[in-house]
């Protein structure tokens, strides 16, 4: 659910599976990322279960509620990317194909998660929850977003979805420390319905290292590995300029993932704890390429520029997402896999 870069409480799990996808970047440095050492492969120790739960299979409809005082160009890309989950035209590897992993999932009747498109956009530039939000306040924030006049967003509770994206001065409770994002479901004391919903904070003032790596190097990791560039900032060239906002790309992938896929938190994960549930994108967490695990990102490609990118978007954009677990080959995989 909260997408963590570090693994305190799966210490031993992931000790045990040093084999299999998971990527510990807290803990070790990763590579050069067109190393070729094949960790990522499937994993019978991997015990991801459905528990009977609703997936979304209706047409998802996305609903962006960008808070605070956000840049535009930073919307542009992240607005890019959202398009192109729903977009035919980008060359493969593209968003859209890795949005086909996550389809494979199903519910108890048999339907598999469905599409997914940007259908809607609120912009809360007044900061109408203050500029330090709880886990709790995120939900008064898509409240203020469906109930402003004259432009509020429609409150979907059939197929809609609400991604709050809070901008380089608001902190979030636990952001930076223990998550970069996270997903729930609204209380019907707060909206009147249940509605999923997830968050993802900027990160680029705050924690580049933290929430945007493999673009900026982790504090308190030592000094970063002789592979890195700009002055030794970073470890990959950011595909579209700016760390946190690619950076922030691979988290909303994430949590879109697995709200989709578990959004009442009854649904798909592995454990037995439904309160810090493993779902589709925790397994594969630091996996964007064949090769990766043990301290590898994995094979990806390099734009003109040297940037690093996985996946191509609409107006030629390309991104840097991570894998997810696929259901039926069980193990981490991304429309770039090369095996």
């Amino acid at each position: 659910m909260d997408n963590k870069l570090h693994y305190f409480h799966y210490l031993q799990f992931l000790l045990l599976l040093s084999s299999s996808c998971f990527s510990l970047v807290a803990f070790s440095w990763i590579s050069p990322y067109n190393e070729n050492k094949n960790y990522e492969g499937s994993s019978d120790l991997v015990n991801l279960e459905y528990h009977m739960g609703p997936v979304l299979s209706s047409p998802i409809k996305l609903y962006i509620i960008w808070y605070g005082n956000w840049n535009p160009s930073h919307q542009a890309t992240i607005r890019d990317f959202l398009n192109s989950f729903s977009s035919s035209y980008a060359p493969h590897p593209s968003v859209a194909d890795w949005w086909r992993t996550i389809r494979l999932y199903t519910d108890q009747t048999g339907q598999n998660i469905s599409t997914i498109s940007l259908s809607g956009e609120f912009f809360d530039f007044k900061y109408s929850q203050g500029k330090y939000l709880s886990r709790l306040s995120v939900q008064y924030v898509i409240k203020n977003a469906v109930r402003s006049y004259p432009k509020a967003l429609p409150l979907n509770y059939k197929n809609g979805v609400y991604l709050v994206l809070t901008s380089y001065d608001v902190q979030v409770q636990e952001f930076c420390r223990a998550v970069c994002g996270f997903h729930y479901f609204t209380f019907p004391s707060i909206l009147g319905v249940t509605v999923p919903y997830a968050w993802v904070g900027y990160s680029g003032k705050q924690c580049p290292g933290f929430c945007a790596y493999p673009f900026a190097w982790p504090k308190n990791s030592g000094k970063p590995p002789p592979s890195t560039i700009n002055g030794g900032n970073s470890l990959m060239g950011a595909p579209n300029g700016d760390p946190g906002v690619d950076g922030m790309i691979s988290v909303i992938a994430h949590e879109l993932a697995e709200v989709s896929s578990n959004p009442l938190v009854n649904a798909w994960y592995a454990g037995n704890d439904p309160i810090a549930p493993t779902e589709i994108a925790d397994l594969c967490l630091g996996v964007y390429g064949t090769g990766a695990g043990g301290g590898f990102v994995g094979q990806v490609y390099k734009d003109s520029w040297g940037n690093g990118f996985n996946l191509h978007g609409v107006k030629g954009r390309k991104f840097l997402v991570q894998w997810v677990w696929n259901p039926l080959r069980k193990r981490c995989f991304g429309p770039n896999a090369m095996d």
